[in-house]
């Protein structure tokens, strides 16, 4: 039997299959229609998932395992920070290690046991890397732009101003003072459809700054829509937030940011140059259930005949959301 695991990180919701643990593993094209299968809620297992975050051997030795990120379109995308700190949960139990290296599609990336959130609210600190702001390496085509910090630019909203940062999963990061969804919604959609500005998609984050070294920050994110929390997202919102708005941001403290799955940290330390610096995103790693599935059926992709257990660390969560309110 094989064993899956439905996890989140501020209710960005996911399944870990460690593909180490297979006899035969998936192929590119099996993960992806896993993906899509899985995610999907109408399929009715666990009411779907944002993505499939899948383990594997690291092929570099600094590292104790690998994350690849399937979307629930059966995309894949770079990174994901939420995601990142579930898997890195999950290896640190499996290696019992509190402090290593996970290899991702651009980077090993320095990770560790936090402090928990709150009782049976386990929680992680890990980096996120490399850092960019250059048009080619997000992509995007604007009016020549090399880079796109506090732009206007009146095709997307008329009314407000974009940073485009890759990190390297590509954002466009709006600050407002009351986030409107519809707008959010529109804009995310239309970035990620065919378009002429951002040719691959982009993720989308409308921000509220509600006071020094505080933000609310929501996501329409590139292959999934819209989410609970965004890893990647909130990461790049406070390094556009420590560079655009200094007299609010206390580089001595974490930066509290809160979504709509609940509040994660992240700690910026800004270097000599934008791309220099450097963001550590600290917040839970949930396990919610454990689900038994046969590996041919996983590879048939039949769930008829899973069994699935409840790990109760969700009212744990719930319990501590509740405390922020």
């Amino acid at each position: 039997m094989v064993e899956l695991l439905k996890v989140h990180g501020s209710e960005n919701k996911f399944f870990i299959l460690d593909q180490t643990k297979l006899e035969q593993q998936l192929s590119d094209e099996q993960l992806s229609n896993l993906g899509q299968k899985i995610c999907d809620p109408d399929n009715n297992i666990l009411n779907g998932a944002d993505g499939v975050l899948v383990v594997n051997d690291a092929k570099d030795a600094s590292s104790i395992g690998q994350m690849r990120v399937i979307n629930a379109d059966g995309s894949e995308a770079k990174m994901c920070g939420n995601g990142l700190r579930t898997v890195s949960r999950y290896l640190s139990e499996k290696f019992n290690k509190d402090n290593f290296k996970v290899e991702t599609l651009e980077a090993d990336l320095d990770v560790q046991k936090s402090q928990d959130l709150a009782n049976n609210v386990p929680a992680f600190s890990v980096e996120i890397s490399p850092i960019s702001f250059k048009a080619k390496n997000l992509p995007f085509v604007y009016k020549n732009m090399e880079e796109m910090i506090d732009e206007k630019i009146p095709e997307f909203l008329p009314d407000q101003t974009f940073t485009a940062i890759a990190v390297p999963n590509p954002h466009l990061i709006s600050f407002v003072d009351k986030i409107d969804e519809k707008d959010l919604g529109q804009l995310g959609k239309y970035l990620n459809s065919p378009n002429e500005y951002f040719p691959e998609g982009v993720n989308v984050s409308f921000a509220e700054i509600r006071g020094k070294n505080q933000l609310f920050v929501q996501t329409y994110e590139r292959g999934v829509g819209f989410t609970n929390a965004c890893g990647t997202g909130m990461s790049a919102t406070t390094l556009a937030f420590a560079l655009l708005y200094p007299d609010q941001f206390e580089q001595d403290k974490d930066i509290e940011v809160y979504n709509p799955g609940g509040m994660v940290k992240t700690h910026i330390i800004l270097g000599k140059t934008k791309e220099e610096s450097q963001i550590h995103l600290i917040g839970n790693a949930t396990f919610t259930d454990k689900i038994e599935i046969s590996e041919d059926d996983l590879h048939a992709l039949n769930f008829k005949n899973t069994t699935i257990a409840s790990t109760h660390e969700e009212k744990s969560y719930e319990k501590f959301v509740d405390s922020l309110k």
